[in-house]
C-alpha cells in the first residue's frame, strides 16, 4: 500500500477533519472517543502542560492520523502518521509521533502497575510488549524520549467522552506556524 504524504496545511486540516467519526479500530471496539476528539484532547493537554513547545502540541494533535490513513494497522500507525507529516511539519514532530508507541512500551516496562485503557493494553502486545532493559536504556538515551513520554501520557489521558477540547480549526494557525518554521530550517550538512 502506498504511503500518504500530506504536503500542505490544508491537506493536513482535511485529514484532521476526516477524523470526526473515524475510530482507532474499524469496528469501534477501541477507545471511547473518535480520532477527532482524541486529537483535540491530546493536543489541549500538551498545550496546558507544555505551553511553549509548539511542536509537541502539534505532535499530540496528529499522532494518531495513521489510524485514519491505514485503518486496522495498530502496530504501524505511528510510522504511517510520522511519514505522512515529516515533510510538512519537520523531523522532530515526526520523531515524536513515531516514539509515542515506544513510549507506551517504555512506560509499561518502567511502571508495570500503570493502568492502560483496554485498547492500549490489547495493542501493547501487537506493538512488542514492554521494553527489555536494553530497549529502556536506548529509549532513555533518545534526546526526545522524555517529550515522547509526555506525549504518551497525554495520549492516554485524552480519551474522555464528552470533553470539550475546542475545535479543530483553532489549530490551523499553529500548524501553519510549525510548517513555516520547518521550511526555514537549514538543510543538514552532509559529510563524506
Amino acid at each position: 500500500m502506498d504511503r500518504v504524504i500530506l504536503r500542505t496545511v490544508d491537506e493536513l486540516m482535511a485529514a484532521l477533519r476526516a477524523c470526526r467519526g473515524a475510530w482507532d479500530t474499524p469496528d469501534r471496539s477501541g477507545d471511547p472517543v473518535d480520532l477527532h476528539d482524541h486529537a483535540l484532547q491530546t493536543a489541549a493537554l500538551l498545550r496546558r502542560s507544555h505551553p511553549s513547545d509548539k511542536e509537541l502540541q502539534v505532535a499530540g494533535l496528529v499522532h494518531d492520523l495513521g489510524h485514519l490513513l491505514r485503518p486496522g494497522d495498530d502496530a504501524g500507525h505511528a510510522e504511517t502518521a510520522a511519514a505522512a507529516v515529516r515533510g510538512l511539519l519537520g523531523a522532530r514532530v515526526a520523531h515524536l509521533i513515531r516514539l509515542h508507541v515506544p513510549a507506551k512500551r517504555y512506560l509499561a516496562a518502567v511502571e508495570p502497575s500503570r493502568a492502560l485503557s483496554a485498547q492500549s493494553a490489547l495493542t501493547l502486545e501487537a506493538q512488542g510488549g514492554p521494553m527489555t532493559a536494553a530497549e529502556v536504556a536506548a529509549f532513555e538515551a533518545d534526546p526526545h524520549g522524555a517529550d515522547a513520554v509526555d506525549l504518551r501520557q497525554a495520549d492516554d489521558a485524552g480519551k474522555v467522552i464528552g470533553l470539550d477540547a475546542g475545535v479543530m480549526d483553532d489549530w490551523q494557525p499553529l500548524l501553519t506556524l510549525v510548517a513555516a518554521q520547518h521550511r526555514r530550517e537549514p538543510a543538514p550538512l552532509r559529510t563524506r
